[in-house]
């Protein structure tokens, strides 16, 4: 069974999944950190692949992104160091990446890769919906992938229902339509986005991204969805921590959770 599956299937609530770069903060430290992320509790991880031109990120995964590809990330190599991260790793892995290097490696031949691999699926903020329809849920469905569209505060509710028609996994319920970075708190008005989607009654869970960065961001996620999402806050601490483990050790501790 997919990792995610039996992830929604076991914990409907307080879900916390880590985004980070591949590549980042050094070549090799993909697989280690997944591991470590896993061994802290971590309930799921998104592995970022680094692209020159990240449209929806905000200046602190543009820069770590801009480091992996210096520092010779490429979509080839971190397939190899994945290779037999399922030895080690049960929990949800999942790629986030834009269209462009997926294009370029080949569609077919990523989901063939992210099976052999252990992923479970893919977040790509500009694949189009339509295009996805049309041309790429076939494929994924054949290798058994998870791909997990984005909402925001302007989606449609049309929209919205038909992305819970014709997906499954988690929906990423993007906390507003800004790139990605660190907030303090949620507004009323993104609350009331938040419960509105609630009220939505959809069939997939949700999690929320974009500016969860500490116990106040994420309650406010797990108040109206099923966890939250950390990208730019984990990146910021591996930046600024003297060790990977202190830099998890440090963002369980802001988001108020056991390590």
């Amino acid at each position: 069974m997919n990792h995610i599956t039996q992830l929604f299937e076991t914990k409907q609530k307080d879900i916390l999944s880590v985004y980070f770069t591949a590549g980042y903060p050094g070549l090799n430290d993909t697989a280690p950190l997944l591991r470590l992320l896993a061994a802290k509790g971590i309930d799921m991880v998104e592995v970022g692949i680094p692209f020159s031109d990240p449209m929806a990120d905000g200046p602190v995964i543009e820069e770590a992104s801009s480091r992996a590809l210096r520092n010779g990330m490429t979509l080839r190599l971190l397939f190899d160091q994945l290779k037999d991260i399922r030895k080690e790793v049960s929990i949800p892995i999942l790629l986030m990446g834009y269209l462009n290097p997926v294009m370029q490696f080949g569609f077919e031949r990523f989901c063939q890769k992210c099976a052999e691999t252990g992923i479970d699926g893919m977040i790509i903020p500009d694949l189009p919906f339509a295009d996805y329809i049309s041309s790429y849920k076939e494929t994924a469905t054949r290798y058994g992938l998870k791909v997990i569209m984005l909402i925001t505060p302007e989606t449609s509710e049309e929209r919205i229902r038909l992305i819970d028609d014709h997906t499954d996994g988690f929906i990423y319920m993007v906390s507003s339509a800004a790139v990605t970075g660190a907030q303090q708190r949620f507004d009323e008005q993104r609350q009331a986005y938040f419960r509105r989607i609630d009220g939505m009654k959809l069939r997939n869970p949700r999690l929320v991204g974009f500016g969860i960065s500490n116990k106040a961001t994420r309650e406010a996620a797990n108040a109206y969805s099923s966890g939250a999402i950390v990208g730019s806050k984990f990146i910021q601490l591996l930046s600024a921590e003297p060790s990977a483990g202190e830099a998890v050790d440090k963002l369980l501790s802001e988001l108020r959770v056991e390590s």
